[in-house]
């Protein structure tokens, strides 16, 4: 038992750093001056809440976001607006976890089907999350920057320009990484 707590510590350790390097190296696609770009950042944090399901996901997601303000790459105007943008906003990627359980048991049965379907449902579902929290932030502390447009449309419109390519681009990945090597979702949760 403690050695499955060993591993889960140093799981969630390596793949958040492998986070917080994926949005830093400049392998990303930068839409906005302010922040927001597609990136590969999100698909550790996924990897883990299918591995160890909601709490490994979590965790990740919350330390990634931590990570950010340490380093200096956050985007933080005040401390309400970073604490939704980054504890808030990232640590709800980890609810992906919600579904690790139905995943492994796809990936022991062999239903690819299956499996494609709910680590899209949970990459949606840690994604959409994510959205809501940086599009709240974005009414409240952002406004909008074009004259005359209402604050609700520039931020829908400046933070699904990033989100759902990244959504995508993880479902893909994610998907593809536990499709070539399925049992790797079988050695966690």
């Amino acid at each position: 038992m403690n050695s499955k707590r060993t591993l889960f510590l140093v799981e969630v350790a390596i793949f958040t750093a492998l986070a917080l390097l994926l949005d830093i190296l400049p392998i990303s696609f930068q839409i906005w001056a302010q922040g927001g770009s597609v990136s590969f950042a999100m698909i550790p944090v996924f990897i883990v809440a299918f591995r160890w399901g909601i709490k490994g996901g979590l965790l990740s997601g919350f330390l990634w976001g931590v990570l950010q303000v340490a380093t200096g790459t956050a985007y933080v105007l005040e401390p309400l607006q970073g604490f939704i943008d980054y504890a808030i906003a990232f640590t709800v990627l980890g609810f992906a976890g919600l579904f690790a359980k139905k995943i492994q048991e796809a990936v022991k049965s062999g239903e690819s089907k299956t499996y494609l379907t709910y680590i899209t449902l949970g990459v949606f579902v840690g994604s959409a999350l994510r959205f809501v929290a940086h599009y709240v932030a974005g009414i409240v502390f952002f406004g909008s920057a074009v004259e005359g447009q209402p604050a609700w449309l520039y931020s829908l419109i400046y933070n699904a320009s990033y989100m759902v390519p990244s959504f995508i681009i993880s479902t893909v990945i994610v998907f593809f990484l536990f499709h070539k090597q399925p049992r790797t979702l079988l050695n966690a949760a």
